[in-house]
């Protein structure tokens, strides 16, 4: 893995501190905030970036030491012409956890992204502390023989009224369109007063990147990876499922599959559809923070 660190510094919406880093040759942007306290990596879903955890990063960087990474082909990140996979962003949180942070994390993850931190987990475990999975994408069980791509992203967004048989260019050029955003979040959040305008734009403004269009087609027409089932019986670390009931995408019947297969994880059950974490987060970061508590490891001893 041949990455190297920027230590530039651009102007972050959010509060806490944006930098850019590169990786690979591309520009990758994240955020910081928090002084001390266990580390927590917040990866976004898709189509979302690190503005998508903002109701999160203060509340948790009270107590935490927090970074938001926009993953490569989203948010403020570069968009390169790749064939986009879970794979691809292990790959890039490895390098971001080693030479960035430092030192062994908690991730979270929401949807697409969780499927990126639960292949981190389970391919990386020594860099991690614990995975959080939100209302986690990916293929289960018999879902594999579907084809789906990435999480099953092909398959539910085509069933949208008036775009089935779309191909995904022409889809990609409807939906990078304000109102058919809104739309769609009406769909996957049960409080529409969380669908907000700045929520709408933090969405529409990186689809108008350079490449982003290619990123859309890349991720709908790659391989489905592996199941969800063999990530989580080769996971050897703590797993807390995070799961919105009134998400019409990743449902709660297939949350309690998820269980079958990782009985040994821990479950909340929250009152919001796909985005918890953005939608409730009065209950979502209480719960992230005492969670964290009870698996955090111990201090590394200091040198003398």
């Amino acid at each position: 893995m041949n990455s190297t660190q920027m230590s530039e510094t651009v102007a972050a919406p959010l509060g806490p501190q944006g930098h850019l880093w590169t990786w690979r040759g591309w520009q990758v942007y994240y955020v910081t905030a928090g002084r001390s306290g266990p580390p927590v990596v917040l990866v976004h879903g898709f189509g979302a970036s690190t503005d998508h955890w903002r109701k999160n990063i203060r509340d948790l960087s009270q107590d935490h030491r927090v970074w938001a990474i926009d993953m490569l082909g989203f948010g403020r990140s570069q968009k390169p012409a790749l064939t986009y996979t879970g794979e691809l962003w292990r790959d890039q949180l490895y390098d971001f956890v080693r030479q960035v942070v430092g030192e062994p994390v908690f991730v979270a993850g929401n949807s697409l992204g969780g499927y990126a931190v639960l292949c981190f987990g389970v391919d990386c475990p020594d860099w991690v502390q614990g995975v959080m999975l939100l209302n986690c994408a990916g293929p289960v069980g018999e879902d594999a023989v579907k084809p789906q791509g990435l999480g099953g992203f092909q398959r539910q967004i085509m069933q949208l009224p008036g775009i089935v048989d779309v191909g995904s260019w022409l889809l990609f050029a409807y939906m990078r369109n304000r109102t058919v955003i809104r739309r769609i979040l009406h769909r996957v959040y049960k409080d529409h007063t969380a669908v907000t305008d700045q929520l709408v734009e933090d969405i529409y403004r990186p689809a108008w990147d350079k490449g982003a269009q290619g990123v859309f087609a890349s991720v709908f027409k790659s391989p489905p990876g592996r199941r969800l089932d063999q990530l989580f019986q080769d996971l050897h670390r703590p797993l807390y499922l995070m799961w919105g009931t009134a998400d019409p995408w990743m449902s709660v019947a297939r949350a309690e599959r998820c269980h079958v297969y990782c009985p040994q994880a821990e479950v909340a059950w929250l009152d919001a559809g796909h985005c918890p974490h953005d939608e409730r987060p009065d209950l979502v970061n209480p719960l992230m923070r005492a969670w964290m508590a009870r698996h955090s490891l111990p201090p590394a001893p200091v040198s003398t």
